[in-house]
């Protein structure tokens, strides 16, 4: 009722050319009208595209930063509906924390299970290969990466569609299609449709890994979002190591098909919750439901959200599909912090596929004692979690403590960036050659958690880094990230059998070790020079 007392009061002042020290004084969150034709003139002048940016509203795509403020913009027109101050307790940055980290719970729940899908079964991938007379060894690394392909295209759907339709049906839906389709992977009966299947399942299961940064981007202020990104990104970095322990006894006990029924069932449990608990967080829905609902109370249909696209559907959806592409090939920022994820990304599911294989060859794990070799890789995920989680978010408000200006390089300072960046190469060198000479197991574990504590490290540093830079696109430059990320994560693998027969696993794991090792002055030259580059970038998108 406030809402609608508001506007019927601002709506009869427009009329009556009420004196705007009236309405500035009608209490807060009511908006003001302009007073003269100077005042019009600012007003037309300070609401041109550059200075939207700047507060991180982007008024053609319909992106936002969710800690940006809308007010200043509908004080001038009161048929614009947007936050009623900077309390609204309608705005997610303003819901109380139990209700930010129980969405972010459940949103890093499904974000953990749908990626256990992609190397659940992989222990189980020389007795699938027999079952359904394969003997390529293209193909046993394909029908593990086929999933991961899933992950590249998914977000180019994805993440338009929760621009147009809010982040709620997104992950409520995407959830419901990926049980269905773990169901039909389990009943495959050849490998053609388990490849398809897989490949859908990718597909759907991408929708909490795409839009899962933009939510913690409308919840969370930048002083929070270090650990609720680490919790957050935790899900597709530990999910592919931590389930084939499980998945190798299961195989073991069970058969494979029990790894799909399994995985169904645990994504199936956060269907109720995800449609009777799950709320909307994407700013530019809510408001527009704000706007709907006031029009039918007022009947004022001229009213209108502070962050409506002026865009037609049909242009919108095309704009928001391109988006990420555009990002991605023409923001060298996005291009090569996007470039460097993908390689240590696609290396680790290399390392991943190539599990099984090394450690039955090497140390003559059987399937079930096989699944143990990716805990390594989960625990280094976790260290590197704890380890940097909380760091980053350090950073951010000691700058704000010192009144310094704070500026997204934060996230690339060299204390914590170079370590992630040196840890890559140097566990790839300790695995590949404590494995070529077959030392015991345990040395080359070591290697694996060295390595992932970095990965951990190198992907929370780009994403909040990526987060902070570009806030306004957030879905967009996270769909970017996924795309090149997956593709590497399921193209990479393929040549990781034929790599370590031609080179050996010492020279093969060093060739992955010096490539990571030319990364390393990436996030260097970004803290550096990154606001320049960045200032330089003019890419309407």
């Amino acid at each position: 009722m406030a809402d609608r007392e508001q506007h019927q009061q601002l709506a009869g002042a427009a009329a009556g050319g009420a004196d705007a020290d009236a309405d500035a004084d009608a209490g807060k969150g009511q908006h003001t009208m302009l007073r003269s034709d100077r005042d019009l003139e600012a007003a037309t002048t300070e609401s041109q595209p550059q200075t939207d940016l700047e507060k991180n509203i982007d008024n053609s795509t319909g992106d936002v930063d969710s800690g940006a403020s809308t007010d200043s913009k509908v004080d001038r027109d009161p048929n614009v509906v947007a936050w009623d101050g900077p309390d609204d307790p309608e705005n997610p940055l303003n819901w109380p924390e139990s209700r930010k980290w129980l969405g972010l719970g459940l949103i890093s729940a499904m974000t953990l299970v749908t990626p256990l899908g992609s190397s659940m079964f992989a222990p189980g991938i020389p007795g699938i290969m027999v079952e359904f007379g394969e003997s390529s060894a293209t193909v046993a690394t394909f029908v593990v990466s086929v999933y991961v392909l899933g992950f590249a295209f998914g977000p180019l759907v994805v993440a338009p569609l929760s621009e147009t339709y809010g982040r709620a049906p997104l992950y409520r839906w995407g959830n419901v299609l990926f049980v269905v389709f773990s169901v039909a992977t389990a009943l495959s009966r050849n490998m053609d449709m388990m490849m398809a299947f897989r490949f859908l399942m990718g597909l759907a299961g991408s929708v909490p890994l795409t839009i899962g940064s933009g939510s913690i981007a409308d919840m969370m202020p930048i002083e929070k979002r270090g650990r609720a990104m680490a919790v957050w990104a935790l899900g597709p970095l530990i999910g592919p190591c931590v389930g084939p322990v499980a998945g190798g006894y299961l195989i073991q006990a069970a058969g494979w098909e029990w790894v799909y029924w399994l995985v169904a069932i645990l994504a199936g449990i956060f269907i109720p919750p995800s449609f009777f608990l799950m709320r909307e967080t994407y700013h530019p829905v809510l408001l527009q439901r704000k706007t709907n609902r006031l029009r039918n109370e007022t009947g004022n249909t001229e009213l209108r959200s502070a962050l409506a696209s002026k865009e037609t559907p049909a242009e919108r959806w095309k704009n928001a599909i391109l988006r990420p592409l555009k990002l991605l090939v023409f923001t060298p920022v996005i291009t090569l912090m996007a470039l460097y994820v993908a390689i240590v990304y696609g290396i680790m599911y290399l390392l991943l596929t190539t599990f099984s294989f090394v450690y039955a060859q090497q140390y003559g794990f059987d399937e079930g004692t096989v699944g143990l070799t990716f805990l390594p890789a989960g625990i280094g995920m976790m260290i590197g979690v704890v380890l940097f989680g909380g760091f980053t978010d350090f950073l951010v408000k000691r700058k704000q403590a010192q009144g310094a200006e704070l500026k997204p390089e934060v996230r690339l300072t060299p204390a914590l960036a170079m370590p992630c960046a040196v840890a890559l190469p140097l566990g790839l060198f300790l695995y590949g050659w404590t494995t070529h000479y077959a030392v015991h197991w345990v040395v080359p574990m070591v290697g694996v958690v060295i390595f992932s504590c970095g990965l951990m490290g190198v992907m929370m540093c780009v994403q909040n880094y990526l987060l902070d830079a570009f806030p306004q696109y957030a879905a967009s430059v996270t769909a970017a990230l996924a795309v090149l990320r997956s593709l590497a994560g399921a193209l990479l693998p393929l040549g990781g059998l034929e790599m370590y027969n031609d080179l050996g696993l010492g020279w093969g794991n060093s060739l992955l070790g010096f490539i990571s090792a030319a990364m390393i002055p990436l996030p260097l030259l970004f803290f550096v020079f990154g606001e320049r580059i960045r200032g330089r970038t003019k890419l309407r998108v």
